[in-house]
């Protein structure tokens, strides 16, 4: 399976599993340890994975590589070396290449940011979350508004790329807080934003107190209202919403995520990461990696990697997957590309109706298929009827 075209290029997505606490929103593959972590080992075993990856695809280029988790800026910045190191090895990673790291902004974990900078990150994404401590402490966050604005601005010296990223829909938020906590932000951001509106997901603490109405959320109302201010603010400073929760300045776009949205190829390493492959024989194949980061471990450590699941797509399910992503995008989509991909045709007729209703844009000088602000609020939804038989 390996790649024949040199020149092809790959991401690759680092997950670092382990946090401080767990924050009460986030359902991500975290974990907290009560005792010290071996970074070095965990980097070491993160390290053997990438060199069995490179046993199923060579000749790759690697555009972008991306630390996330879990909370990546507990990692010395000698295991965030070791990594890159072993990327540089298997495969090209030069010196354009986006290297991002996702830090917390607490003073202990600043102290990292110039170790991993010397390391090799040259983008780093600050989850400030919230300008408000009050908010922050319910977040279950570990930082102030002024610790996280006094982190940023050190990221800004140190870092060629620095992506400030918010939480808004938060519990009894309201418009003009919102509004006042965006507006502050938006005074020291350095062009790129990644402004999420809060999901209560199953398996999160928030869940659960939501579940017997212990906490209350923005109504759907309320989030929509939200929803705007933050594209009206964004756009007014230059920043436009290139994805549904990004906004960035032109050439500021995060390439890592751009190759996820856009259908590209790349590997993750590291405990629940994922990977979307492309095959020469035009096959997609899915990966997914143990959870459990100390099972993982013991996986990479007895055959070299934690692997526990690869399935080829169907072109119904590569279809799905590529709308899914691509629409998240203002750009949208490649009609031509998707029947390449897949060998199906879109329905015309639905995208008709859903064009005269105004979810959709079709243009079809570029042939290119994009979802209006009022088709990304529901983009699930109609996905799945675009790509559901009638």
């Amino acid at each position: 399976m390996t790649a024949p075209d040199q020149n092809a290029e790959i991401a690759v997505y680092v997950h670092w599993p382990f946090c401080k606490a767990k924050c009460p929103y986030c359902d991500f593959n975290s974990h907290v340890r009560h005792e010290a972590v071996d970074a070095i080992a965990f980097a070491d075993a993160l390290a053997s994975e990438l060199t069995s990856f490179a046993s199923l695809i060579s000749n790759r280029k690697v555009t972008s590589v991306f630390f996330g988790g879990g909370t990546p800026s507990l990692m010395p910045p000698v295991a965030v070396a070791r990594i890159l190191d072993a990327i540089s090895r298997l495969w090209r990673l030069d010196a354009n290449s986006e290297i991002t790291l996702e830090a917390n902004p607490t003073s202990a974990e600043a102290k990292n940011f110039r170790g991993y900078r010397t390391a090799g990150v040259n983008r780093l994404s600050v989850g400030v979350q919230a300008l408000n401590d009050n908010d922050l402490k319910a977040l279950g966050r570990r930082h102030t508004a002024k610790e996280a604005l006094a982190a940023f601005r050190l990221a800004s010296r140190i870092f060629p790329r620095v992506s400030f990223d918010m939480i808004y829909a938060r519990p009894n938020q309201s418009q003009s807080q919102w509004h006042e906590e965006l507006a502050q932000a938006l005074k020291v951001q350095q062009g790129h934003m990644s402004l999420y509106q809060l999901t209560i997901e199953e398996g999160t603490r928030f869940y659960d107190l939501h579940r017997i109405g212990s906490l209350a959320v923005p109504s759907e109302e309320t989030a929509a209202a939200l929803f705007d201010i933050t594209q009206e603010l964004t756009l007014a400073h230059g920043l436009e919403a290139y994805e549904v929760s990004n906004h960035a300045r032109p050439g500021q776009e995060s390439r890592h995520n751009l190759v996820y949205w856009r259908y590209g190829d790349y590997i993750g390493i590291g405990p629940g990461a994922h990977s979307r492959l492309g095959l020469d024989n035009g096959e997609r194949l899915a990966i997914s990696t143990e959870r459990h980061p100390e099972t993982w471990r013991s996986l990479v450590i007895s055959r070299g990697h934690g692997r526990v699941e690869e399935m080829h797509l169907s072109l119904a399910d590569q279809g799905l997957e590529m709308l899914l992503m691509g629409l998240r995008l203002t750009e949208g989509i490649s009609t031509s590309r998707y029947h390449e991909l897949t060998g199906l045709e879109l329905d015309s007729g639905k995208i008709s109706l859903f064009t005269e209703e105004q979810f959709l844009i079709h243009d079809k000088i570029s042939g290119r298929l994009m979802t209006t602000p009022k088709g990304r609020r529901v983009l699930n939804a109609l996905t799945m009827a675009l790509t559901t038989a009638a």
